[in-house]
């Protein structure tokens, strides 16, 4: 089964926060899936709002299998609730009309799985035993946990024990297991369908399910259970012990798995046997439906559940060992201390200092999160304060002229605005010098853009240095610049005109340029209040400039 993003993804990163596996990739705008990393929980699927997140299992290679004529379906317990208000005894004579030779239920697999917990149960050595029929949850320990691996009970699946018994009981027949969950029978079975695949196969070849008999045709597998209950846990288990005791826990989502290592492992605490989920089992899977309507699919498959057997239900003939070993996961090395801690430089950190490990990205700190950007996980999109922070640094660059070090037009144009009604409530008048450097071409064209960007970024800090602190120096465009002197009249503004022309000549000479190669021919305009002649203000200094340079330039005009 494997889990995959479609088309009508847009990057809403729902998917990142819920993934208990970190195997949600995203760079940009793009997101997949990392199936090596996958462990099939389907939390994606529902916290997805946009029908995102697509589940397909082998249904190109049962169709191969069925036109082989020989097929064997294994329907876990859970169809009854999905194919509901169709019988069991209806989809399984659709399902022998399909082509399949023999049907069964899932059910051998969770008894050999219950044998063999009772005999644990009744061994009083262990101290801490963790459940270990839910593939998702053994994936997530070995992931995430690897020091609870020692207290996992050394029992396989349900759906892995099923196929081992169905190999012995049904020699060289390919196996097809349908199941909501299908992150262990993947690896076990020759395919796997899920029930919407399913839904297709019989929609394909014209079988009606609602219309199939309601008695079974042919002789399916074994549905009745000794010793199980739905997920392989052993009843007598289950009655002997209350759902919390000394011998007893049970847990249900994978958050639950801190709690249980900080007892066992730090605080070496015995938990006993430990009944944990990531769900509340597979009834709960969000390939059957909203959670919202758990209450009712239980009823439907309660109500679908055949008499329990007095007798064992598993061929005494038929041996199987249910015994697992679980090996540690070797993905890879863990990203390096010092590029994590890189990476969290750039993130930046909290009014506090402190990381801010907001976990708006799906990661639970920043220091998660910068692992998962560098195993390829993760993208930066995710990282809301970096986003904000980039945000910051591209309005500063808009406001400021990175070769100057002089605000922009943009924000002259504002604050020239403001100093209007600043200046009509107080009555004092402001001035405007708009400036143009002589020989700036001459130089550009002769010496390269280089020379050129040299004299720009030393006239920006002559004009820089000119003016004061209320005052405000821009790059208009160009070799133009614009200087706003605040509660200045048109005397005081052309000393200051007057102080820049010989600074920047300077500045020509302190480059190595001839004298006169580089000038500066300035327009001077007040805005009188009394008047109120705002609004061409920066006009009448442009034409001041331009009668400057007719003149010949180097000169001030007011």
């Amino acid at each position: 089964m494997r889990f995959e993003i479609n088309d009508r993804c847009v990057a809403c990163m729902a998917c990142v926060r819920v993934c208990p596996s970190d195997a949600i990739a995203v760079e940009d705008s793009d997101v997949w899936i990392l199936d090596d990393t996958c462990v099939r929980a389907g939390l994606c699927l529902e916290a997805c709002p946009h029908d995102a997140v697509s589940v397909t299992g082998d249904l190109g290679r049962v169709r191969e299998l069925l036109a082989g004529g020989s097929a064997l379906l294994v329907l876990s317990p859970e169809a009854v609730v999905h194919f509901h208000p169709v019988t069991m005894e209806q989809l399984v004579n659709g399902a022998f009309a399909l082509g399949f030779t023999t049907v069964q239920h899932g059910v051998m697999g969770e008894e050999l799985v219950a044998e063999a917990y009772l005999r644990l149960w009744e061994r009083p050595r262990w101290r801490t035993l963790i459940r270990s029929t839910c593939p998702v949850l053994v994936e997530k320990v070995r992931k995430d946990y690897p020091e609870l691996v020692p207290y996992l009970a050394p029992v396989t699946t349900p759906a892995e024990a099923e196929t081992a018994y169905l190999r012995q009981a049904y020699p060289d027949v390919p196996i097809v297991y349908a199941s909501v969950c299908l992150a262990d029978a993947r690896n076990a079975a020759e395919a796997v369908l899920t029930f919407q695949e399913l839904d297709r196969l019989f929609v394909e070849r014209d079988v009606d399910l609602g219309s199939m008999p309601t008695f079974h045709r042919r002789i399916p597998g074994e549905r009745r259970r000794h010793l199980s209950t739905p997920g392989g846990m052993p009843l007598p288990v289950l009655m002997e012990e209350r759902q919390s005791s000394r011998r007893f826990r049970k847990f249900r989502g994978l958050a639950a798995l801190d709690l249980i290592y900080q007892a066992t492992v730090k605080d070496e605490i015995d938990l006993g046997f430990v009944d944990i989920l990531p769900c509340e089992g597979c009834l709960d899977h969000p390939l059957l439906g909203p959670r919202e309507q758990l209450f009712w699919r239980r009823q439907i498959a309660a109500g679908g559940e055949p008499p329990r057997s007095a007798q064992p239900v598993v061929d005494p003939g038929i041996s199987v060992d249910v015994a697992r070993t679980f090996t540690l996961d070797g993905n890879g090395r863990a990203p390096a201390a010092e590029d994590v801690q890189a990476i969290v430089r750039m993130i930046g950190t909290a009014p506090s200092g402190a990381a801010w490990d907001c976990g708006a990205c799906g990661f639970g700190t920043c220091g998660e999160f910068a692992a998962g950007l560098l195993r390829g996980r993760a993208g930066l999109r995710q990282c809301p304060p970096y986003q904000e922070r980039l945000a910051q640094e591209a309005q500063r660059e808009a406001a400021v002229d990175a070769l100057t070090g002089l605000v922009t037009y943009r924000v002259l144009r504002d604050r020239l605005t403001n100093e209007l009604a600043r200046s009509g409530r107080s009555g004092d008048p402001f001035a405007v010098l708009f400036m143009d450097l002589d020989g700036f071409k001459q130089v550009n064209d002769t010496f390269g853009h280089r020379a050129g960007s040299d004299v720009l970024a030393a006239v920006g800090q002559v004009l820089h240095n000119a003016v004061r602190g209320t005052d405000i120096a821009g790059r208009y465009g160009g070799d133009e610049f614009v200087i706003l002197l605040v509660r200045t009249d048109v005397q005081g503004a052309r000393r200051v005109a007057e102080a820049i022309r010989g600074r920047v000549e300077a500045v020509g000479r302190a480059l190595g340029y001839g004298d006169g190669t580089i000038a500066a021919s300035i327009g001077v305009a007040e805005y009188d209040p009394q008047v109120g002649n705002g609004g061409d203000v920066l006009e009448r200094a442009d034409r001041a400039l331009y009668r400057a340079k007719a003149l010949g330039g180097n000169r001030i005009e007011v």
